[in-house]
């Protein structure tokens, strides 16, 4: 019987190449996403065509109804679950220094990026634990995607910072609580990704780039985030849970 993961905003980006990546592991997927499902047609279709089944639910990952419901539409279509990536996130609708930066777009951001996927890992969590009960040999485990931001400060989007700084914690106190049940918990910290959120900056980060703010001197890419969820899917790291995988171009390495 093939594993089945869950991945959040898995329709397009990292959560795609994520997706893409876990179907050559041979797990059947679960994509959650707040687009509808003909905007995204071409990528689900892709996964579908490399033999897995894949399951797609439009779902606002800050909505406890959306969250319950995209968890039932896994369960009726599966009736397992054996890895959550946690990856849906925004960045603020405008970047504001922190000294003007509004309490809407603090509730947004933290809402989509912390509170949603905090308590998506707590209902999927006990799911989890259901299952490890009724059969020894069930195998769960959890990433979040978080980001640099969460150690790295961005005074132009504190409410990112903040928000991925609670996910790193979150992954600490999820792998403590779980670690009796066997289900272990990650997280990936991306940098500098060349994604749709970072489109709008892209100028600037070329340029930082050249000049050698990486040590590795390019933008990191997607499928660099989906290689490391394939190997914690595989069990590479079994004996690593609540720890944080890197994939920055060595930027947060210390230097003088």
């Amino acid at each position: 019987m093939k594993k089945v993961a869950l991945i959040t905003g898995g329709a397009r980006g990292i959560g795609y190449s994520i997706a893409l990546g876990l179907t050559r592991e041979n797990f059947d997927i679960a994509i959650a996403d707040i687009q509808d499902e003909q905007k995204v047609a071409e990528n689900i279709g892709n996964l579908r065509k490399t033999g897995v089944e894949v399951l797609y639910c439009k779902c606002d990952i800050s909505s406890a109804a959306d969250r319950g419901r995209m968890q039932d539409e896994v369960k009726k279509t599966f009736g397992r679950l054996n890895l959550l990536v946690n990856n849906a996130g925004v960045a603020p609708a405008v970047r504001a220094d922190i000294l003007e930066a509004s309490e809407e777009s603090y509730e947004r951001v933290m809402k989509i990026n912390l509170q949603g996927p905090y308590f998506l890992t707590q209902l999927v969590a006990n799911w989890m634990i259901e299952q490890q009960k009724s059969d020894s040999g069930f195998e769960g485990s959890i990433i979040n995607i978080s980001s640099m931001s969460a150690n790295v400060a961005s005074v132009s989007r504190g409410e990112y910072c903040i928000s991925k700084a609670g996910v790193s914690m979150a992954t600490k106190l999820f792998a403590v609580r779980l670690s009796e049940f066997n289900i272990h918990v990650y997280e990936i910290r991306p940098g500098i990704i060349m994604t749709d959120m970072t489109s709008a900056v892209k100028g600037k980060y070329d340029k930082l780039i050249a000049e050698g703010i990486l040590l590795q001197k390019r933008w990191g890419l997607p499928e660099d985030i989906s290689k490391a969820v394939s190997m914690m899917a595989r069990g590479d790291i079994s004996y690593s849970t609540g720890q944080v995988i890197i994939v920055d171009g060595g930027f947060t390495v210390e230097r003088l």
